[in-house]
């Protein structure tokens, strides 16, 4: 059999990547073909994703794709949630998107509710509370200028609207769509009551399309190009975490994933959703996955926190590799203070270190004082929150977790994965790093008929990429649990 190529474009809050994927027989490589930052803008006081930016970066990575001159099969784009961009009846942009980070949707939560309670929002969507969910951005616009929705013909999520510009086909997927606090998962659509809410057209909402829809050929210039001519245009999952998931190497039940990057994302994969007073009190959210099962997840701060730390740092004068933080972490030994990663004022940018200390000090503890203090305090209070919502999940579900898989970036940490061990007390199986970038060329074979199923899809994921195992140390003591509990704020379940 001979080897089939497809092309994942792989954007994040942080960076974005062009891979190359070759899938031959019963196993996958991945190259990666061009990698660049992702960025953010001010503008009048407000945060934009830099569109123009991604744009001339994604082409110009089909460029050196194109110039490997392998006959590429399909061509999908993942990316981050709750983006979109304003398109006229064209498809064109109607400027920049705004940055789910921006501060514009602070008021719209407290607007919004006084119209819909947060409780039917929730039944509508079964979706938690986050204030940079799509939802309260479209508030948020209506409230400050409602003439833009009105002057906009709809509106694309930020990896459906490449798909869109790649096959002139503008579909919103369905785990991107579930991202939104828009989409009903019991009822597959648009949720008419929150449109209705928001008094905006459902006209604006485009078509939702299942995950793995060939959207058809490559369009405009890419057809010019030799090597991509004959690829079509798929929509994988075009939520990135959607396509991780769908990537994880697991069998069986009773297992549950995080995927570990600027965000952490831990839950199970359930047929449907769950979608309950106590989930709702949990914080638990149901985004769709492939196949139209659920993703019964938290969202948790991530490693955001550190990405933050190390940026401040930089700006000081003080450069350090993530590598380098992780060193420091693991010779600086156990912390001393923790910090409760749902405190809003780690989800902003800006001033991180300060932030820590502030915490550290309203909550009687030391703060830390060196880059590696900082990060273990990062790094174990991360893991002791993944022990804490382990243990809501397994009541919100009924099902005893025996297995925690860790993908994405974050898996390359060896002392979180191990101190995620000790906190969970269940074995750890870490791998594939590039979990994203390989569901979304997977299902790209799966939509072409190439792979069977998802399960036969996970196997090939765990034919071709190594996986490390982690087991329950003596890392974390109770007296350190009790301590972080402390520290964080009552939950009902």
């Amino acid at each position: 059999m001979s080897a089939t190529h497809y092309l994942a474009i792989d954007l994040g809050a942080e960076s974005g990547r062009v891979m190359l994927g070759k899938l031959e027989e019963k196993r996958l490589s991945l190259e990666e073909v061009h990698r660049f930052p992702n960025r953010t803008l001010s503008e009048k006081g407000h945060l934009h994703w830099d569109l123009g930016h991604l744009e001339r970066e994604i082409f110009a990575g089909l460029e050196k794709a194109a110039a490997l001159k392998l006959p590429m099969a399909g061509i999908s784009t993942d990316s981050w949630g709750v983006d979109y961009v304003l398109l006229n009846a064209k498809g064109e942009a109607l400027g920049m998107p705004y940055c789910y980070r921006d501060s514009r949707t602070e008021k719209s939560p407290e607007r919004l509710f006084r119209r819909l309670p947060f409780e039917e929002i929730y039944a509508q969507t079964g979706i938690q509370f986050m204030a940079i969910n799509t939802l309260y951005h479209l508030e948020a616009q209506q409230h400050d200028d409602p003439s833009v929705l009105a002057g906009a013909d709809h509106f694309l999520t930020i990896a459906d609207y490449f798909n869109a510009r790649f096959s002139g086909v503008g579909v919103v997927e369905e785990s991107l769509a579930s991202t939104t606090q828009v989409y009903n998962p019991t009822a597959k659509a648009w949720s008419e009551k929150l449109m209705a809410a928001l008094e905006l057209s459902p006209t604006l909402f485009p078509k939702i399309v299942p995950s793995g829809t060939v959207l058809g050929p490559v369009t405009g210039g890419l057809k010019t190009q030799a090597a991509l001519a004959e690829a079509q245009v798929i929509a994988t999952c075009s939520h990135d975490t959607g396509a991780a998931v769908a990537a994880v190497p697991a069998t069986g039940k009773n297992w549950a994933y995080l995927s570990s990057g600027t965000w952490s994302l831990l839950g199970a994969e359930l047929p449907g959703p769950v979608i309950t007073d106590a989930a709702r009190e949990a914080g638990f959210t149901n985004e769709v996955g492939l196949g139209g099962t659920i993703r019964f997840l938290k969202n948790i701060a991530g490693l955001w926190v550190m990405q933050e730390c190390r940026r401040a740092w930089e700006a000081g004068g003080t450069s350090f590799t993530y590598e380098e933080l992780t060193r420091l972490a693991t010779e600086n030994g156990p912390a001393q203070a923790h910090i409760s990663m749902k405190d809003a004022r780690f989800l902003s940018p800006g001033e991180m270190p300060e932030k820590i200390v502030s915490f550290c000090r309203e909550t009687g503890q030391k703060p830390p004082e060196t880059p590696g203090a900082f990060v273990r305090t990062i790094l174990e209070s991360l893991a002791l929150t993944y022990a804490e919502t382990l243990r809501l999940l397994e009541k919100l579900t009924g099902q005893k977790i025996d297995r925690l898989h860790i993908v994405g970036g974050g898996s390359r940490s060896e002392l979180l994965n191990q101190l995620a061990a000790d906190a969970t007390g269940i074995r750890t199986i870490t791998g594939p790093v590039e979990a994203t970038a390989i569901g979304n060329v997977l299902i790209q074979a799966l939509a072409l008929g190439q792979i069977e199923s998802p399960a036969h899809l996970r196997r090939i994921v765990e034919n071709s990429f190594p996986t490390g195992t982690f087991v329950p140390g003596t890392g974390l003591t109770d007296e350190v649990r009790t301590r972080f509990q402390k520290l964080q704020p009552s939950v009902k379940s």
